[in-house]
């Protein structure tokens, strides 16, 4: 059981290992960017994240109505 536990936490480190050292061969030390946003396509057909939506929507617009009565 010890052996197996062992061997398995093993595979694990060596695995963690390769990833960083892919990771910091190919991008310079940096993640890569897999946001909607961070990709040139998507931008040009218009196409945003969910999250800069909501960003957008929530700024305040000057010319909107409001929706208190007073």
């Amino acid at each position: 059981m010890a052996k197996t536990l062992l061997f398995a936490l093993l595979i694990i480190a060596i695995s963690f290992a390769l990833l960083a050292i892919t990771i910091i061969i190919k991008k310079n030390g940096r993640f890569p960017n897999i946001h909607v946003g961070g990709n040139r396509a998507m931008r040009k057909r218009g196409i945003k994240c969910v999250q800069s939506q909501d960003k957008d929507a929530r700024k305040d617009n000057p010319m909107r109505v409001s929706e208190k009565s007073s």
